[in-house]
């Protein structure tokens, strides 16, 4: 079993979700039940999927779990985009977001090429 609180992919992601919860909190409140929750819990998505699939036996199952989490990481970098479009954040803002993102998508990637082999 491992311990997904010593993975560097699992400190960021989690970083990662508090920037957004905090973030989100000044968005309007009429998408409270859409834009806010869909990205908190693509962003949440991420270290948790990653958190269990650390209690998953095989490398595989814990691939199957990594390859969920990056998906997640896919699905809040679109709503980050979005939430630019709609003026709810500005530019530099996105691109800060941006990069933390797939700073975490690479990390995903390569552990994820590492346990296929």
């Amino acid at each position: 079993m491992r311990d997904f609180s010593k993975y560097e992919v699992w400190k960021l992601s989690h970083k990662l979700t508090l920037d957004i919860y905090k973030l989100t909190s000044n968005y309007p409140q009429d998408e409270k039940y859409q834009l806010i929750s869909q990205m908190r819990r693509a962003a949440y998505s991420i270290p948790s999927n990653f958190s269990e699939g650390c209690g998953r036996d095989s490398d595989k199952d814990f691939n199957r779990f990594v390859q969920i989490s990056l998906g997640s990481a896919h699905e809040l970098e679109y709503f980050i985009l979005l939430s630019k479009d709609l003026n709810f954040i500005d530019y530099t803002t996105s691109e800060e977001l941006n990069e933390k993102v797939n700073h975490v998508k690479r990390k995903l990637y390569r552990l994820s090429q590492k346990l296929k082999s």
